[in-house]
């Protein structure tokens, strides 16, 4: 991600935004638009779509039937132009570069500050992958492949292991376990066959085997 008002169109910093309850504009109401409203959706944003027609948006977006007025970006914390005019995406993109508003722009995103990578979501799981706005097709080709490899066990699997770590993490740090030890715990806990037993609905056994090496590393550290 470039600061605002920085012109270079590299260097990318990739980083995750906390936009739970934050206001974001996206301008467009396309397919392209959709899209990313969904994203934002997603990510907990509170979001308003400006275009003179829209699809059909989530419920709880805040919809504007009218052309885009500068005023549509105060107080956004992310404006993500995706109208098919690319004028007017230009236009947004400059204007959210001068409010120091991170600004995306669908058609061409080095144009903005942000470039919103291509996601491949699984649970609470989310890989990305960026191009840097060098190709957005590579990128969606990527997530695809990706999408085929890692399935929707993987986000049983986070879903298990953030549970673990809550539960167990405090005992151990109370145990006196070192840093050390306790990562080498997760690693073996990762070791095991949980993918496996997760994809074939085994979700019962494999807690069992991973709660059962993590209180090994325990009477390990008392030991």
């Amino acid at each position: 991600m470039r600061g605002p008002g920085d012109g270079r169109t590299s260097g990318y910093y990739p980083v995750g935004l906390d936009l739970r309850g934050r206001a974001c504009l996206v301008v467009g109401g396309g397919e392209v638009a959709r899209r990313k409203v969904d994203g934002l959706c997603a990510a907990g944003a509170l979001v308003t779509v400006v275009a003179p027609e829209a699809r059909p948006m989530p419920e709880g977006v805040a919809v504007r039937l009218r052309p885009f007025a500068d005023a549509d970006l105060d107080g956004m914390a992310l404006a993500v132009a995706a109208s098919d005019d690319r004028e007017l995406n230009a236009r947004v993109a400059r204007l959210a570069r001068e409010r120091d508003v991170w600004v995306n722009v669908a058609d061409d995103p080095q144009a903005g500050n942000v470039v919103l990578p291509a996601v491949a979501r699984r649970g609470d799981l989310q890989i990305a992958v960026s191009t840097g706005g060098a190709s957005p097709a590579l990128a969606r080709r990527l997530r695809e492949r990706l999408e085929r490899e890692y399935g929707p066990e993987y986000g049983d699997l986070l879903a298990l292991l953030g549970e673990l770590r809550a539960a167990w993490e405090p005992r151990a740090i109370a145990a006196g376990v070192p840093p050390a030890a306790r990562r080498a715990a997760w690693h073996a806990v990762l070791d095991l066959p949980l993918v496996e037993l997760l994809a074939s609905g085994r979700g019962a056994e494999a807690d069992e085997q991973a709660r059962a090496v993590l209180e090994q590393a325990l009477a390990d550290a008392r030991s």
